[in-house]
Formats: structure tokens, sequence, C-alpha cells
């Protein structure tokens, strides 16, 4: 498990860490701040557009080679991207560590499906939840305490011990699975990169007003090779892209739901910063202390929940909490004027008290949900679902900053609270449908 837990904590860790310290990189690298974007948008094209690839691998070769591969990669392109000394370096570094990143969360609940028994999965999925809340929590302070005392190369430089230490108790540690009796389509996984990544480029482009010519060309591009890795993975016993699986209503009804949770957690986390700094005038770092709330409540309820989803429905836990994360980004929605931390810190903590109550108890739907052949493809599923709910939130993000202006953290707000509150009448439908 402590090898899970690094390779997981340093990929969320990372991703906050470089949200936070973005304006001093490209300060520091001479790029302007739309350029540097791609510092960023690299690493997410290259998590979404391989996910589903890694978990089907993990399936033919063992997901704990995956998930080993995946953190030397890691742990290598860290020590480049420190390394780097221009932005097309720094961006090729943060293609490889995404796609590093990808294998680990790839199979990682797989893993963690090997690791706990049946009856102590829940408690599995809150430990894992609360890693990566960990991650998130800490990163803008810890980005905020490396630039204070060095320069950003030791941003990276800081995970290379860290994922030296996970590859070591990987290799001791991490059990040995079962393996598929197929190979792996190289072909599919091509398909595959190339409808998701243009999905998601296309997702982002438009929320930025690009040329509709682009757009649609985009969009048709990633649908065509939609319909071919169709075409291609027909037939085959455990596709790639598990259309099967999506069959067994818990297991689609528990994707719906994370993907409509993770855009709301992105409608959030997005628009807030801007919200807090412009309209507030609080300071970067103040505005870290007020985000962190939502993620130390995540940590303390999602071990308390993943306990709980071993006695109680995932539908009905996961559907009190979404309710609570939906009235929490309501009330952050209709705050006063002026309002004290104090004010702003026990909503933010309402919010990360319903997300935390929603994680545990969905992945163990999702994975309880798929036979244990395929959960390479549902542990696919599961980080294809969270990055897909997180970029078209970001996305969305964009679309109400350019259409309202200074009111778009309101209008983000508002389509948060109802893509949570969509996401809690999808969780409560899992009881109609749980098998007793």
């Amino acid at each position: 498990m402590a090898a899970l837990a690094i390779g997981v904590g340093l990929a969320a860790l990372d991703t906050a860490i470089v949200n936070t310290a973005l304006p001093g990189i490209a300060s520091s690298l001479g790029a302007t701040p739309a350029a540097s974007v791609w510092i960023i948008n690299v690493y997410q094209l290259a998590m979404i557009a391989t996910m589903l690839p890694f978990a089907a691998l993990g399936e033919i070769i063992g997901y704990r080679k995956v998930s080993i591969g995946g953190l030397v990669l890691f742990t290598a392109a860290s020590l480049a991207c420190a390394a780097a000394w221009s932005l097309p370096s720094l961006v090729l570094a943060r293609l490889l560590q995404g796609l590093g990143a990808s294998a680990v969360m790839g199979v990682n609940t797989a893993l963690l499906r090997a690791i706990y028994p049946s009856r102590l999965m829940g408690q599995g999925m809150g430990a894992n939840a609360l890693i990566v809340a960990t991650g998130f929590a800490i990163g803008p302070t810890a980005a905020s305490l490396i630039l204070s005392l060095s320069s950003w190369p030791w941003l990276f430089a800081i995970n290379v011990p860290l994922g030296l230490i996970g590859i070591v108790l990987g290799l001791r540690f991490l059990p040995a699975t079962s393996r598929a009796g197929y190979r792996f389509d190289v072909r599919t996984a091509l398909l595959n990169a190339g409808a998701f990544g243009l999905l998601v480029l296309a997702m982002g482009e438009g929320a930025h007003a690009a040329p509709a010519p682009v757009l649609v060309l985009e969009l048709a591009a990633s649908a065509g090779f939609f319909v071919l890795l169709l075409r291609r993975q027909r037939g085959h016993p455990a596709p790639m892209l598990p259309i099967d699986l999506f069959r067994r209503p818990l297991f689609a009804l528990s994707v719906v739901t994370a993907v409509c949770t993770f855009a709301a957690q992105s409608l959030a986390f997005v628009s807030l910063p801007f919200y807090f700094e412009h309209a507030l005038g609080r300071s970067p770092v103040e505005t870290g202390f007020l985000i962190t709330p939502w993620a130390l409540m995540v940590g303390v309820m999602a071990p308390i929940a993943g306990r709980f989803s071993d006695r109680y429905p995932p539908g009905l836990l996961g559907g009190a909490g979404l309710l609570a994360l939906s009235a929490g980004l309501l009330s952050l929605l209709l705050m006063p004027a002026a309002p004290s931390s104090l004010s702003i810190c026990w909503r933010m903590a309402l919010c990360g008290l319903g997300f935390g109550f929603f994680q545990a108890p969905n992945l163990k739907a999702i994975m309880s949900s798929a036979p244990a052949a395929r959960a390479g493809g549902a542990s696919g599923i599961v980080a294809t679902a969270r990055l897909l709910g997180q970029a078209g939130g970001a996305a969305l993000v964009a679309l109400c900053f350019t259409v309202a202006g200074k009111h778009g953290t309101s209008w983000a707000l508002g389509l948060g609270a109802a893509s949570a509150a969509l996401a809690s009448i999808a969780s409560f439908a899992r009881l109609a449908v749980q098998k007793p």
C-alpha cells in the first residue's frame, strides 16, 4: 500500500504544485502566460489519452509491472523537468511525466482491489481518497514554501527521492496479479489516444473561443476516432474502451456520478481563486489556505465513508454526500459581498465533507460492479471519469468568464451546484439497481 500511496500522492501533489507555481515558471523561462498553459495542458492530455491503454496493458502483463514502470518514468521525467532550460524542453518533460502518472493512476484502483479483500475494499478506497486529498491539500502550501526557499526546478526535483523510495517499495511489496491471455493491440491504443485527446483538446479550445472551423475539425476527428475504435474492438473479450461494462446499470450510474462530481469540484477549484484574489484582494498564499478546508475535510471523511461503504449502500452514502456538496456550493454562491475568512472556510469545509462522503463509496461501487478479470478496464474508467470531469469543469469555468466577465465565478458556482445535484440523483438511482 505504501508504494501505491507514494505514486498516487506524487501525481496529485505534482498537479497542485504546478498549477500554483505556473506564473513564476513562465516568468523564469521567458514564456507568455498563454504559452505557459501548455505546461499543464500537455500533462493532462498525456494522461487522458493513455489511461485506458495502460489499464488494458495491466490486465495483460500485470498491474504491478505497469505501476512500477509508470513510477520509474514519472521519476525520470521529474528529473528532466528540473533540468529543463526552455519552455519546449519543459513541455516535453511534462509530456513524459504525464505518461508516467497515467500508468500509475490507470492501474491504481485495480491494485487496490488485489490488495484488499472484498469485505475491506471500502477501507482501501477510503485510504486512497485520503492520499489524493492530502496531495491536493498540501500542494499550494508546498509550492509556496519551496519557492520561498529556492527556485522552481526544485518543485520537480523533490519528486525524485520520493519516487525512488516508491519504486523500491513497489518492487518489494506490490502483489503479482493474474494475466489475460490476449495481446495488447497498439492500433486500438492509438485510436483511443486520438479519440480522447482530441475531445479534451476541443473542450479546452472551445471554452477559450477558438475559431469554429478548428473546433468542428477537432470534434469531427475525435468522433471519427471513436467510431474506428468501437469497430476495431468489436468482439474483443476485454475491450480497451470497456463499453460492455456500461451495460451494468450500477457501473454506468457510478461513472455518471463520478464525471458530474469531478466537474463540480473543478468548477469551484478553478473559479474560486480568481474571486478570492481579484474580488476580495487576498494573496495567493491566503487563497491556498482558504481552499485547504475542502481538501482537509475530504481527508477526514474519506476513511470514514470508506468504512461505512462496507456496511451501507454506496448509492445512499454518495447521494447524501453530494447533496451536502451542492448545498456547500450554493452557500458559496450566496456569500455576502465581503465575507470573513471564517465565513469562507466553513462553506469550503461543507463542500469537502460532501465530496469526501462520495469518493470512496463510489470507487467501491465501480470496482465491485465489474468482474475481477476486468479490474483493469474498470480502474481505467475510474481515472478517465475523473479527468473528463475535471477537464469539462475547467472548460466551463473559462466559458463562464468569457460570457459573464466579472460574474464568471458566480456562474461557475451555480453550474457546480447543479452538477453536484445531478450527481446526487444518479447516486440515489443506484439504490434501485444495486444487488441485495
